[in-house]
Order: C-alpha cells, then sequence, then structure tokens
C-alpha cells in the first residue's frame, strides 16, 4: 500500500549536516515524487533520520534499492546466511554468532573506502539500543574541506592516500607493518560528489594509512591536522539512538564514528548498503 497524499516535514539536525524527515512510513511503497523529495533532502543534508520506523528486513531492503543497486557484504560474508545484503551490527548472538563490530568506540571513517568502488550510502536500522552510549557521530567531509584555508585546499591537490582494512595495527598508531591480505585501496585525499559537484576530503582516522609520495613524518603531521579538523564540533552531528530509528548517510561525503557504550547492554542495528562508483 503507497504512502498516500505523502507530505514531508524536515527539520535540520546541526548546522553542518542532518535532517529528520517525518510523517513517512517506510513499510509501505513511496510512488515516485515522495522518493524524489527524500533524495533531494538527503543530498542536502548529507544524513537522513526516519524515526519510530517498523521495518522488517525485506523491507529495509525495498527501500534501500531505491537508491541504487545493493552491495553485498563483503568483510565478513556469510555472517548472517539470510541476506547477502544484510549484516547485523550487533554484540547480541544470533544462531550462535556474534555480529560485526560488536563492541566498544569506534573512530571516524567512511565505509569500505578500502576497496576500489567503496558503498555509496550506508543505512542502519536500530532494533535494540543501550540505554547510554554507542551513539553515532557523522561529520561532513564537504563542510571540513570547505573550512580549510586556500593554501591548505593547494596543497591537497592530487594528493592520495592508502585506505586499509586492519583494525590489528590500531587506528591512531600507524605502523609500516600491513597486512598484506587486508583489503586496501588508494583513493583521492579530497574527492568530488558525483551528484552535488562538491569537494570533501576522503581520509580518515580509522583506515587512512599513509599519503602517497610524502615522507612518513609529514604525512602523519598533515592527516593529523586533517583528522582534528574533522573531529571539531561544529562540523559534527551526534545521533542518540531510539529502537526504530533509521539513519541512512552518504559515504562520498560523510564520516562517522561510534562512541563507546557498557558492553553488557545489548546492541543491535541492522546495516545494508548501497554500492557506489571510484571516488574521483
Amino acid at each position: 500500500m503507497p504512502n498516500d497524499s505523502l507530505t514531508l516535514t524536515v527539520r535540520p539536525l546541526a548546522s553542518a549536516l542532518g535532517a529528520e524527515i517525518s510523517g513517512v512510513d517506510l513499510s509501505r511503497s513511496l510512488d515516485d515524487a515522495a522518493f524524489k523529495a527524500i533524495h533531494d533532502v538527503w543530498l542536502k543534508h548529507q544524513v537522513i533520520l526516519f524515526r519510530d520506523q517498523s521495518l522488517s528486513e525485506d523491507q529495509q531492503i525495498a527501500f534501500a534499492e531505491r537508491f541504487g543497486e545493493l552491495q553485498p557484504v563483503r568483510t565478513t560474508p556469510g555472517l548472517y546466511k539470510k541476506n547477502p545484503y544484510v549484516l547485523m551490527v550487533t554484540n547480541v548472538v544470533i544462531d550462535g554468532q556474534k555480529g560485526a563490530l560488536p563492541d566498544g568506540e569506534m573512530q571516524f571513517h567512511s565505509d569500505q573506502c578500502y576497496y576500489e568502488n567503496p558503498a555509496m550510502a550506508t543505512m542502519l536500522f536500530g532494533i535494540e539500543v543501550p540505554p547510554s552510549g554507542g551513539d553515532t557521530l557523522f561529520s561532513s567531509a564537504t563542510a571540513v574541506y570547505e573550512s580549510l584555508p586556500a593554501a591548505t585546499k593547494a596543497r591537497l591537490e592530487g594528493l592520495q592516500a592508502l585506505n586499509v582494512y586492519d583494525y590489528g595495527n590500531g587506528a591512531t598508531i600507524k605502523s609500516d607493518k600491513i597486512d598484506e591480505n587486508a583489503p586496501k585501496f588508494v583513493h583521492p585525499v579530497v574527492r568530488t560528489h558525483p551528484e552535488t559537484g562538491r569537494k570533501g576530503l576522503y581520509v580518515n582516522r580509522l583506515m587512512t594509512h599513509h599519503i602517497l609520495g610524502l615522507p612518513p613524518a609529514e604525512s602523519e603531521a598533515l592527516l593529523e591536522d586533517l583528522f582534528l579538523q574533522i573531529e571539531q564540533p561544529q562540523f559534527v552531528y551526534g545521533h542518540k539512538w531510539r529502537v526504530g530509528d533509521l539513519v541512512m548517510w552518504d559515504n562520498r561525503c560523510t564520516l562517522h564514528a561510534r562512541t563507546d557504550f557498557d558492553p553488557g547492554t545489548r546492541r543491535m542495528m541492522r546495516r545494508v548498503t548501497v554500492k557506489g562508483d571510484r571516488p574521483s
């Protein structure tokens, strides 16, 4: 049954990025006009939030497919065999298996930046939420880039960086040793959004190992300066989860992080990602 006579209400969540969209039931089909309105809000605000949703796995997938072809789970394929496009981000044991990324803090990153074609979009649905902590922080990579001095922008022009999925080396202490089997790929330090044309930083504290062509100390210092800028409060929206929240973010122009939470409390999120193109 479609959403008839849909009237969206949009409320910005922070000055740099984020908007809550109300007046829509995502368990029901959207006509083209309604979807375009949602898509336009997403491109403008980079992160969109829908509260109080009741979504089955199939309904979440159906909504995600409106944005493009879905990306099968790559880093932990087969963790849940019911659907190749769904990843349960949880510390709850399901079918005898613990979920992906179960506990603890995660530093700012962009999903799948260690592949040639990273995810375009990530959609997370809140099923179980701890009483405190486990928040998701979002930073606008475009707003950060646009805030940089002209000399810094000129310095970054044409630079490339290696991104690696290798948490074993730590997120803040970069090592010369990289697991040869870890997914990794070189991408521009600054990428251009293919739909909006805005430029944004495409490096992150969790997965960017070094900038190519620079001495290690210079690479480390430059990256640290950029990471500190990404983490400035004026560029960040912190999302406190409620059960029934669906949050979708644009990996082409945002970074996200997770705050710590009590591992003795339950947290369960259902993740679906949409395929993207190679950053340029």
